[in-house]
């Protein structure tokens, strides 16, 4: 409802990055009025965080966005190395892992952030959503029932919560005064920027090594695009120059390119690769998500992942809460599972930047689970509650992800006939199927986000499980 300058919603959203974006997705499916807010007059313009990981693909098919992510993205190439003007070898930058049933995406995918966040756009807006832009966030308070922020457009909003989604620096961040404790990854600074260069070929992600003083130089070609992604490092004490006749001279003077063959320079940032996490991610009604809450080196490719994931985990439970009448308490369970899990990943991306870990099976983030969390109860077959569930097939042939998609709750009798209580709420759709490898045999109780809840061999305590998320 909008008065005058005020403006009321369920959920203040600051921020249009993936994160916002995603979470603004999540809510718009589920009934819940959320609003974006967004300090620039538009998306963010850069390729920044370019590779998505399969569990972040399943996240996306579940947003209902895969099908456009994979038709403007495409499969990381292979690496090529460059020496002295000549290629000396090739480099597999991503193990190669097959599909299956229970994992049908492997990755990652390359997607240059513009264009997912283009398509995240464009699905919030078909859902009826919409982004504030050119509302900086300038006050913000709360009280025991409502956050109130004052925008720099002059609206002022009324929220039952509100999601720092707004970065690194974030201001929500600020003005609540948490802080990030961490370590700088790297002490040699980083430029990255988007190019166009005719004369590269784009069947190869060029790599030129470090060579007479100068740090590395890698040329990713940026999928559905004319661009490649510029990544240059530079020495300790060097200040990276984001003009575009020094992105040029970088090019000239560390590879077999002349400057001229750059036609274009269409975005450029610098930043030191760094590692960080917020001390906590919630002060009372407001909730820190994406960068806001942990700050990545870019090697892992875990950053947009990572915090894409942090708005899938809260956005249920925001639903839950608003539209289902779940007890508030579920919202304190957002920090309680994902700080662990931004801590484990921000480790990762730092041992993969400094050498110590090579890209495979833990980057892809499909291990990513909740085991010993506060909303995980029991175990059954071959699966712990807080796993990922898999994929599959039902006996009528849809996939187990079809059945999952949707804001609702998924209760899986897998190779048993255990009866079922009665009476179970509207939010909980129930299928049977035969006994399948990645489940074994039992009842799992499956959350909106594609986790096991709760799971047992009979029905025993699930009545009391799903009165903690269903209200």
């Amino acid at each position: 409802m909008e008065l005058n300058s005020v403006k009321e919603t369920g959920v203040l959203i600051v921020g249009a990055g993936p994160t916002g974006l995603a979470l603004a997705v999540d809510l718009a499916r589920r009934g819940v009025p959320a609003l974006v807010v967004e300090r620039a007059d538009g998306l963010f313009p850069g390729s920044r965080g370019k590779g998505i990981q399969p569990r972040t693909m399943e996240v996306f098919d579940d947003l209902g966005v895969v099908d456009a992510v994979r038709a403007a993205g495409g499969p990381a190439p292979t690496g090529a190395v460059w020496q002295d003007g000549r290629r000396v070898g090739e480099h597999v930058m991503f193990a190669r892992i097959e599909p299956s049933e229970a994992e049908p995406y492997t990755g990652p995918w390359l997607l240059p952030q513009w264009r997912t966040q283009e398509i995240l756009h464009a699905r919030l807006t078909e859902l009826g959503g919409r982004v504030a832009f050119g509302a900086g966030l300038t006050r913000l308070g709360q009280d025991a029932d409502l956050v109130t922020a004052d925008l720099s457009d002059g609206t002022t909003v009324l929220a039952r919560y509100a999601v720092a989604a707004d970065g690194g620096r974030s201001t929500v961040r600020g003005l609540l005064g948490i802080g990030m404790t961490g370590e700088t990854v790297d002490p040699k600074p980083m430029l990255v920027a988007d190019v166009r260069i005719p004369a590269l070929d784009r069947d190869n992600w060029h790599v030129f090594p470090p060579a007479d003083g100068h740090g590395f130089v890698s040329v990713a070609p940026l999928p559905g695009t004319d661009d490649f992604q510029l990544v240059a490092q530079y020495a300790d004490g060097e200040s990276p120059d984001t003009s575009a006749e020094a992105v040029r001279a970088v090019v000239a003077a560390r590879t077999h390119l002349t400057a001229d063959q750059v036609t274009e320079v269409r975005w450029v940032s610098d930043f030191r690769p760094r590692a960080a996490l917020a001390d906590r991610f919630r002060e009372g009604r407001v909730f820190l998500a994406g960068d806001a809450a942990h700050i990545h080196s870019p090697a892992g490719g875990q950053g947009l992942n990572t915090s894409v994931q942090d708005a899938y985990n809260l956005g249920w439970k925001l639903g839950q809460v608003l539209r289902h009448g779940a007890p508030p308490a579920l919202l304190d369970t957002y920090e309680q599972e994902r700080r662990p899990v931004a801590a484990e990943m921000l480790g990762l991306s730092t041992r993969v930047h400094r050498g110590e870990e090579q890209r495979g099976r833990t980057t892809q983030q499909l291990g990513i689970g909740y085991r010993g969390g506060p909303l995980s109860t029991g175990a059954a077959g071959a699966l712990t509650a807080g796993d990922r569930a898999p994929d599959g097939r039902l006996p009528d042939g849809s996939r187990l992800f079809d059945a999952f998609r949707g804001p609702h709750f998924t209760l899986l009798a897998v190779g048993t006939d255990a009866e079922l209580p009665p009476g179970l709420p509207g939010l909980v759709h129930v299928h049977r199927t035969g006994p399948y490898e990645p489940y074994g045999k039992g009842l799992f109780l499956v959350r909106p986000d594609g986790y096991v809840g709760w799971a047992g061999e009979d029905a025993t305590g699930l009545v009391d499980h799903l009165a903690r998320v269903t209200g």
